[in-house]
Parts: C-alpha cells; structure tokens; sequence
C-alpha cells in the first residue's frame, strides 16, 4: 500500500539525488519509476485475499482525509554508519499519517495479508538505494537531511504489486482509493 508522489516532487528529489548517485555507484539506486511512499510492505499476498482485501483498504481511505505532505530529508535503516537502505523522509502531518498507515495494516491483517513489517514502528519513506553490504552511509544522510521539496496535497492510496527477481523491481499499480476530504 502506498501513496506516489506527483512527477514535479519526484523532479525535486531526482535533481537532489543525481550527484550522490554520481558520487556512490556501488549502491543499487532505485529507478525513479519505483518511487513511492509506503504505508504497509504486505509481502507475499494471494489472489484469493485481494477481493475482501481491497474492500478493507477502501474502507481504510474513506476514513482519513487527504494528507499534505513533502519529500524532505533522509537517513538509513537501520542506521546511517551500518545502512542496508538509503531513504528520503517526509515532511507531514506525522499522526494523521501513521494513523492512515495503521488503518491500512489493520485492513489487510483482518483480510488475510498481514504486513511482513506491522512490528516496527511506522517511518514514512522513499527508498532510494540499497547497499550489497553495510556501509556507512552518513556524509550521504547528511546531504539529504537540507533536502526539502515543495509540499503537495496527497489524494489516494494505491494498492502496488511488487515483482522482486534477479533484475530490478517492478511495481503495478492494481487499484486505489481516495482519501476524504482536505488534509486534516
């Protein structure tokens, strides 16, 4: 489950990361194709869960009003000196959007898709690259923490399958719902 950035947020955050890439090519970037926010990772999810599972998320989405959001900052999980994952934040109204997060983790537990992630505290992101090994990634956390894009209004939640293989991943967007109303 996630919510995609508009093109001119991604433009911001793609004019931002262009020389760290340049500047460290070891890591596997992420294509910008692939960029969104995640609200829950459901892992593996069979066919036969989506129809109660996309009632669940509708659900979820007319329950939360739209949420105003900005790509801004970074950091690493699970730390920046031993990072496995390179992110940019968010800038947002933090409790209305772990609520919205939560409200669809709960939907897809209840129709049978658990989160693989539900145990770990929500952290609003956008993964940028993944490192092969650990590294220290801290000069580059602390060049996308001055990041900050211009705020946009986010609308819908979208229902992503991901395609994991040897290559890069893919992502298809099976459906989405709107959120209610102005941000809260």
């Amino acid at each position: 489950m996630a919510v995609e950035p508009p093109g001119a947020a991604l433009d911001e955050l793609d004019e931002a990361v262009a020389p760290l890439r340049a500047a460290r090519p070891e890591l596997r970037w992420t294509a910008r194709a692939s960029w969104h926010l995640t609200l829950a990772f459901l892992g593996e999810t069979t066919d036969e869960v989506l129809p109660d599972l996309t009632t669940r998320l509708e659900r979820a989405a007319h329950r939360h009003p739209a949420q105003r959001l900005a790509i801004a900052g970074g950091g690493a999980f699970p730390s920046a000196r031993k990072a496995q994952v390179l992110w940019a934040g968010f800038s947002s109204d933090e409790r209305a959007l772990a609520s919205l997060a939560a409200s669809v983790a709960a939907g897809a537990r209840r129709a049978g898709a658990p989160p693989a992630d539900e145990r770990r505290k929500y952290r609003a992101h956008l993964t940028l690259a993944r490192c092969r090994a650990a590294a220290d990634l801290s000069a580059v956390t602390a060049e996308l923490a001055a990041f900050a894009g211009t705020a946009w209004t986010a609308q819908s939640i979208h229902l992503i399958r991901s395609y994991l293989s040897a290559g890069p991943p893919r992502y298809e967007d099976l459906a989405n719902w709107p959120l209610q109303g102005q941000p809260g």
